[in-house]
């Protein structure tokens, strides 16, 4: 899948059944932008709390003039997408596995 192809107001779709304006599958988002060539950030319109959220490029199965198809149905989505900067999640991760003291490794 080639990165470039993925461009602002493209509709996101999950597998499952439906259709948006000729694209098959089930509406999820629409992209803001790609993020670090490894996330795809929503925009805040189609979002349930009003927030950006992201997604993994990975989870991209294609692309085409229409939308960005995913390998993931709409529940797998909703279940896992976040709304917090996936980046602050890593730092955030990064810094509770180290003591705040001593910075040493926990574990």
């Amino acid at each position: 899948m080639d990165v470039s192809q993925i461009k602002e107001h493209l509709m996101v779709h999950a597998k499952g059944s439906g259709e948006m304006n000729g694209a098959p599958g089930v509406h999820i988002g629409t992209v803001d932008r790609v993020e670090n060539n490894r996330y795809i950030k929503l925009t805040k319109d189609d979002s349930p709390n009003g927030q950006h959220r992201w997604i993994p490029l990975e989870w991209v199965e294609s692309v085409d003039d229409k939308a960005v198809y995913l390998k993931r149905t709409a529940a797998e989505v909703q279940a896992t997408v976040t709304d917090q900067h996936p980046e602050d999640e890593a730092i955030y991760k990064a810094q509770a596995e180290h003591d705040p003291v001593s910075g040493a490794g926990i574990g």
